[in-house]
């Protein structure tokens, strides 16, 4: 119980970053996806790959909003990243973003699974009828992951070290869920009963980015894929625009660090050579590896939540 204290207090207040994007070695010719790469986190994980050569598509919904980040990143690096129209609420736009990139792609690298909803309404739903942030963080990173894990796998297998990475974003909030609730996670008469707070939901969709990543690694760790999870630590992010207020105000004033101490940890588990012996495993700030809760080791939970996102995305 200390050691898992100690811990997520180390998660919390980490200590100076000893591996910082200096360390990202010449990423020419691979190539990377960023979803949510237009803001935050994920445009700083954007520039810092091209930064070291990578060819980027940023993945985010708003072409406006991507293409000021794009522009953005150009006058930064003297590079540009690749818009790819996604929109992680919306199964359907899932499937045409994943189609559009393996027509013009047949390599993937890595895939840094970064975007994330928090403080949407209790009643907020995706296009299917899902929980806004549990459908966004967790089932439609899923079925992206999916529907480019044959190109994952197929560059694993032509790379030099016969691997591709998932790096998908958790949160040391997933420390305060032990169970999933799949009551929560769909539009329902059991649902509206519930009358959940969207805290409730947001925490649920953190821990499930541990079990999605445990069991990816657990599958097709064999064929080359390299799944790891992290919290990227609590950063100032555009994340926090759906909350109230002065909530925001205190978190961003007193409980933040700034957004390229974010991207680092992300960053190493997707571009360091030690990252490629990574696999199932979890990072914590600033770029170390970790221990998440005891809970998100059963795999008898990983195992039904992949049954049932796989049930959720048949059809599509």
């Amino acid at each position: 119980m200390g050691s898992r204290l100690l811990s997520l207090l180390s998660e919390t207040w980490p200590p100076k970053p000893k591996w910082t994007t200096d360390d990202i070695p010449n990423l020419a010719r691979k190539v990377m996806i960023v979803t949510g790469g237009n803001a935050g986190i994920g445009k700083e994980t954007v520039k810092a790959l091209l930064e070291h050569n990578a060819k980027v598509y940023l993945a985010a919904r708003n072409q406006v909003r991507a293409e000021t980040a794009i522009k953005d990143l150009r006058e930064k690096t003297g590079k540009d990243a690749i818009w790819l129209k996604l929109d992680l609420a919306d199964l359907r736009s899932v499937k045409g973003a994943a189609e559009e990139f393996r027509r013009k792609e047949s390599q993937l690298d890595v895939l840094f699974n970064n975007a994330g909803v928090m403080g949407a309404k209790f009643e907020d739903l995706t296009a299917q009828g899902y929980d806004l942030q549990f459908g966004t963080n967790v089932l439609g990173h899923f079925y992206l992951t999916k529907l480019l894990l044959p190109t994952l796998i197929s560059t694993a297998t032509k790379s030099a070290d016969g691997k591709a990475r998932v790096v998908n974003t958790s949160s040391s909030g997933h420390h305060g869920v032990q169970t999933l609730d799949f009551s929560l996670y769909q539009d329902s008469p059991a649902r509206r009963k519930i009358k959940s707070s969207s805290a409730g939901t947001y925490l649920h969709s953190k821990f499930a980015n541990i079990l999605f990543s445990n069991e990816l690694a657990r599958r097709y760790g064999d064929q080359g894929i390299v799944s790891t999870s992290l919290d990227p630590g609590t950063v100032s992010t555009d994340i926090t625009r759906t909350l109230p207020p002065m909530t925001k105000f205190i978190i961003k004033t007193f409980l933040m660090y700034p957004v390229e101490l974010g991207a680092l940890t992300q960053l190493r588990a997707g571009t360091s050579p030690e990252g490629a012996e990574m696999n199932g495993q979890y990072l914590v700030p600033w770029a170390r590896v970790g221990k998440p809760s005891a809970a998100t080791e059963d795999q008898k939970q990983s195992e039904e939540l992949w049954n049932w996102l796989e049930e959720q995305v048949k059809g599509i």
